[in-house]
C-alpha cells in the first residue's frame, strides 16, 4: 500500500514536470505593449516637431500645409511621410525600463518630440530616438513613461528636419500647352510672343479620301506681335524651365513689396496669368538673384544657372533666316 502511494506521488510529479516542459515558453514576453489608438493622417491639422534648440510648427489650411508663423509653404511629400508615420505608429517591443534615455538618443539633448493635433485636440505625442540596429525600427518613448519601446520603421530622419528642409521650393508651375502669349520685359524693351495655329497644307497625294480620313492637325507656330516667326526650340526651352521653376531659398525677413524695379520680367498668359520678376543681385559676389512670382507669397533667390536660361535679349528669340 505504501509502495503504491509512493508510485502515485511519483507519477504526479512526473506528469507535472512533463506539463511544465511542454507548456513552458522560454521566449514568452512577460509584458503587454501599449495599443496605440488609430489616428487618421487626414484628420491632423497641426504638427509640432521639437528639438532641444528649436521647434517647428506646421498648420494645415484648406488642405495645404504651411510653416508658422511666416506661412512658408511646406513640401507636400515630406509632410505626407510624417503623417503616415503618425497614423501607423506601431510599437513592436519593450527595449528598456532602466531610464537610460541617452543610450537611445532619447535624452534631453538628442530626442525629437512629435505632437499632432486634430483641431484643438492633441491626438498623438511621442519622442523619437535613434534608429535601432535592425535599421528597420526606431526607438521611441511615450509621454509620461520611463519605458523605451521599439517602433516599426526607420523614421528618425523624417522628423530630424529644419525649416529650410521643409520648404516647398517650386515657385512657378503650369502646363506648357496652356500658354498662348508671352511678354518679356528687359529694361525699357518689351516684346510680345503669340501662339498661333497654322493649317497644314495637304499635298495632292495626301488629300482626304472618301473614307473620311481625318485631316492633319494644324501646326503650332509662335510669332512676335509684328508677325515675325520665333525660334521654336529656344521658346520651348524657356517654357520647360519656367513650367517647374524652383528657388534656392526664400529671402527671410523680407516682403515682396520691398522689391521694385526688376531688371527682367516674364509674363505668361494661359488659364491664368503667371509673372516672374527678377532683380539685381544683392551684392557683386552673389551667385543668385532675388525674384518674386505670382505663385509665391514670398521673395526668393534663383540660382544664376536658372536665370541664365530665362534672362536673355528678347531679340535673340527671333528665328534667323535660313542660309540659301
Amino acid at each position: 500500500m505504501k509502495v503504491k502511494k509512493e508510485y502515485t506521488i511519483l507519477l504526479v510529479i512526473i506528469v507535472g514536470l512533463l506539463l511544465y516542459l511542454i507548456l513552458r515558453n522560454p521566449d514568452r514576453v512577460h509584458y503587454q505593449l501599449p495599443k496605440l489608438p488609430h489616428v487618421p493622417g487626414t484628420e491632423i491639422s497641426k504638427l509640432e516637431i521639437s528639438k532641444p534648440d528649436t521647434s517647428i510648427v506646421l498648420a494645415k489650411r484648406e488642405n495645404t500645409w504651411y510653416i508658422t508663423p511666416r506661412g512658408y509653404p511646406v513640401n507636400s511629400a515630406k509632410v505626407k511621410e510624417m503623417l503616415a508615420i503618425i497614423e501607423t505608429l506601431t510599437l513592436t517591443a519593450l527595449v528598456s525600463e532602466s531610464k537610460n534615455f541617452e543610450r537611445y538618443d532619447l535624452g534631453d539633448e538628442t530626442k525629437i518630440t512629435v505632437k499632432a493635433w486634430a483641431g484643438d485636440t492633441l491626438r498623438r505625442e511621442f519622442e523619437v530616438g535613434k534608429t535601432a540596429p535592425s535599421n528597420r525600427h526606431t526607438f521611441v518613448r511615450l509621454p509620461g513613461e520611463g519605458r523605451i519601446y521599439q517602433a516599426r520603421e526607420n523614421f528618425r530622419a523624417k522628423f530630424n528636419v529644419t525649416v529650410k528642409d521643409l520648404w516647398e521650393r517650386t515657385i512657378l508651375s503650369f502646363e506648357r500647352s496652356e500658354i498662348y502669349e508671352i511678354h518679356i520685359t528687359k529694361g525699357q524693351q518689351t516684346i510680345r510672343f503669340i501662339r498661333e495655329q497654322v493649317p497644314v497644307e495637304v499635298g495632292e497625294t495626301e488629300k482626304v479620301d472618301d473614307k473620311g480620313s481625318p485631316p492633319p492637325k494644324p501646326a503650332i507656330v509662335w510669332k512676335s506681335a509684328d508677325g515675325e516667326e520665333i525660334d521654336a526650340s529656344k521658346l520651348n526651352r524657356l517654357l520647360v524651365t519656367l513650367s517647374n521653376l524652383r528657388c534656392e531659398q526664400y529671402i527671410e525677413n523680407r516682403e515682396k513689396g520691398e522689391f521694385t524695379n526688376p531688371i527682367y520680367t516674364l509674363k505668361l498668359k494661359g488659364t491664368q496669368e503667371y509673372i516672374l520678376s527678377i532683380f539685381e543681385a544683392m551684392d557683386k559676389e552673389a551667385k543668385s538673384y532675388p525674384a518674386i512670382s505670382s505663385q509665391s507669397g514670398f521673395p526668393f533667390l534663383v540660382s544664376d544657372r536658372e536665370t541664365e536660361k530665362v534672362m536673355f535679349d528678347p531679340d535673340a528669340m527671333m528665328k534667323k533666316p535660313e542660309k540659301s
